[in-house]
């Protein structure tokens, strides 16, 4: 049986070009792939999964009254030779859309690989990475470090000065320069930046 897979990290860990990777592992070996990016996450722009690196590629973008499953489903009718969901920035999504990629792997035996950010600048989780910490077959840390070389877990949003941010909107788009991945210790002290130890 087909498995829904959540690799999760903080910011800056790599999650869209191990994403990326995966797709091209699978197109190499003459297997088609399915991505998928919401269209809140438009940084790059809309429908277009790019990693740091300079890796890109298109995706089918999507709002939250979408129905992935659905989509999959037709999309299989079309080629029967998909063979890997792959969706990106997942905290973005909704609980529906991880009921959806569950479905997905179960009822059309197709691995789900789902990507995204564990919890938000307040330390509290996503909607969307709650059920999939619960319900995902497998649950994968992608590493990245603190600027103090311990292990970063944290999302850090900072301002221009580079202070930490404690109010707003749970999402809110944006890279380096409103977030910084941090160690829980200087997340606790909300030193961004600037180490004074």
């Amino acid at each position: 049986m087909a498995k829904l897979h959540f690799y999760y990290s903080a910011m800056n860990a790599g999650k869209s070009t191990i994403l990326l990777q995966s797709a091209y592992n699978y197109n190499e070996r003459g297997m088609d792939t399915l991505l998928f990016a919401p269209r809140t996450a438009d940084r790059y722009g809309e429908g277009l999964i790019a990693s740091r690196i300079g890796l890109q590629s298109h995706a089918i973008s999507f709002d939250d009254d979408f129905n992935l499953f659905e989509c999959v489903e037709q999309k299989l009718k079309e080629n029967s030779n998909i063979r890997c969901v792959l969706v990106d920035e997942i905290h973005f999504l909704k609980k529906h859309h991880i009921e959806e990629m569950s479905d997905i792997a179960i009822k059309l035996n197709l691995p789900v690989l789902a990507y995204g950010l564990r919890s938000d600048f307040r330390g509290e989780p996503f909607e969307a990475s709650q059920y999939l910490l619960a319900w995902a077959e497998e649950i994968v840390e992608v590493k990245t470090i603190c600027h103090c070389g311990r292990k970063a877990t944290m999302n850090m949003r900072i301002d221009k000065e580079g202070n930490k941010v404690t109010e707003g909107a749970q999402l809110e788009v944006g890279g380096n320069d409103r977030y910084v991945a941090v160690c829980r210790r200087h997340f606790l002290e909300g030193k961004g930046f600037k180490l004074e130890d």
